[in-house]
């Protein structure tokens, strides 16, 4: 009789509950970008503070060398590469890390497949972004003319900076996968977090074109 009323006491207890915490990697960038944010901001404040000094006109008499055409399909393809990014996402959660079909069935992509796809098109918006720098140069624009093309390369150049950090980190996820020998949840959280990375720099090259680009 004691030994069954030990068992059902025992199964009367309620089960230990793990605390579900939130990931410290991920916490942690999240505070980082936080940080960049506000980095960002200080950029607009330099921005506005000098277009209110020196004019709007003035802001937009240098605007209008801007080649928007060029910008705007830039923006197109760096807004794009977020999609192939969060499907590699969704890969890296379900520890897909390479495709399982033909090349040419997306949906058998894995991680790996889906990263190369948004960093090739990351690689594209730094590469016209540098055509549109040597283009403005050319044309006797460089960061020292005034105080507009001090605003505009220093906004707009240390976005690409943030970019091409962000093309560096797809690279050092990927050689990860081909290093280790099985897909971890440590590798997982890596691809997670490079992620909320990428979507961070595309939102803040929404705010900059909107600015520069078409307020002028």
């Amino acid at each position: 009789m004691a030994a069954v009323a030990t068992a059902t006491a025992t199964q009367a207890a309620p089960a230990h509950r793990v605390p579900n915490r939130p990931n410290l990697v991920s916490v942690g960038t999240i505070i980082w970008l936080a940080s960049e944010l506000m980095f960002f901001a200080a950029l607009f404040a330099i921005y506005f503070t000098l277009r209110s000094v020196s004019g709007n006109s003035f802001f937009e008499q240098n605007a209008s060398n801007l080649n928007v055409k060029l910008s705007s399909v830039n923006t197109i393809i760096l807004v794009a590469s977020s999609f192939p990014c969060q499907f590699g996402v969704f890969a890296a959660e379900r520890h897909q890390v390479k495709r399982t079909g033909s090349l040419l069935n997306l949906r058998r992509w894995g991680m790996r497949e889906w990263y190369m796809w948004a960093f090739i098109l990351g690689a594209i918006f730094i590469s016209l972004q540098v055509y549109e720098y040597s283009s403005l140069v050319r044309d006797g624009h460089p960061i020292s003319e005034n105080q507009w093309t001090s605003a505009f390369y220093l906004a707009t150049g240390f976005h690409g900076l943030h970019v091409t950090g962000g093309l560096f980190a797809f690279l050092m996820v990927l050689m990860r996968t081909y290093k280790a020998k099985r897909f971890t949840h440590d590798q997982e959280i890596s691809a997670i977090v490079v992620s909320y990375y990428w979507h961070f720099v595309d939102v803040v090259w929404i705010g900059l074109f909107f600015v520069i680009y078409i307020l002028k």
